[in-house]
């Protein structure tokens, strides 16, 4: 009889004993970290302006960036602003002219801070941008290296500014082949994606290579298959707040006081209209542990 009821405690304390080991496993398997949020800020010259406003009024709902990814002209805003600045100072610097300087390497290497290598994942918000290796025709994503060169070689418009050689490789503008690079801050680690997208004419995407087809390939591949519209079309729908100012009447070389000032503005009307996301962002990594 003893012996049954020792048999019985023991069996009971071994039950608890594995309850509790169950308990502390699934406790350890929830998530420590909240939810990381990335920025995308896609290229279009002077319309930039327009993603200086949308950064107002994500600064005014208080959201924490933790990754930023740029291409062109949202290289540049996203790059200064991963460095420390932030939208008063991009403000100024916009309606100053600057980016109509002839020596924006010059310009750049000031407003960084720094000409050595760097880490962008050192800087104060890590950072990538994206510029295309014009022989290849294939996408570079900068991660490290000399900032301004970085900022420098993803703007590089083919006719407008000279390309950059880094690396062995001859850079230009990454809007040839990804615009908006929502799937480079997702591979960074961003569970939630902002997104600012400058661009008006929307294209539908082409199941066709050029390549594939006859072998030609290259620039010409590029401009009759277009891949870049169908990494556009899905970086697109993968963001999970998608803002797209409407910019219909201004260009990439609008950088006139006023239409800088119009920009801006279109930018942030456009950005309070998803203001109750851009809330409940805030409210999810608020309320989730650091």
């Amino acid at each position: 009889m003893i012996f049954r009821q020792l048999f019985i405690r023991w069996i009971l304390l071994l039950l608890l004993f594995h309850s509790a080991v169950v308990s502390i496993s699934a406790q350890e398997s929830v998530p420590s970290t909240r939810p990381k949020v990335g920025l995308v800020l896609g290229g279009g010259g002077a319309k930039g302006a327009a993603e200086v406003g949308v950064l107002k009024v994500i600064e005014e709902v208080g959201i924490p960036i933790d990754y930023i990814a740029g291409t062109s002209i949202g290289a540049i805003i996203g790059g200064l602003y991963s460095t420390g600045y932030r939208s008063e100072q991009l403000d100024s610097l916009f309606r100053a002219g600057l980016w109509k300087t002839d020596n924006v390497l010059e310009l750049l290497d000031k407003l960084t801070g720094t000409d050595e290598w760097v880490d962008f994942d050192e800087l104060p918000i890590p950072f990538r941008c994206v510029a295309a290796d014009f022989d290849t025709q294939e996408e570079v994503v900068l991660r490290n290296g000399n900032l301004a060169w970085a900022l420098r070689a993803s703007m590089a418009i083919p006719g407008a500014y000279k390309p950059v050689l880094i690396d062995g490789k001859t850079l230009v503008d990454g809007g040839m082949l990804n615009n908006l690079p929502v799937d480079v801050v997702k591979a960074m680690g961003a569970d939630i994606v902002i997104a600012v997208d400058l661009t008006q004419n929307k294209h539908k995407t082409r199941d066709f290579s050029l390549k594939e087809t006859t072998g030609i390939g290259g620039i010409f591949d590029w401009l009759v298959s277009r891949p870049d519209w169908k990494k556009y079309n899905e970086n697109r729908a993968a963001a999970d707040i998608y803002i797209n100012p409407p910019l219909k009447g201004y260009n990439a070389a609008s950088f006139s006081e006023k239409s800088i000032d119009n920009m801006m503005r279109i930018g942030e009307k456009e950005a309070r209209k998803k203001i109750e996301d851009l809330k409940r962002v805030m409210e999810m990594v608020s309320q989730s542990p650091v």
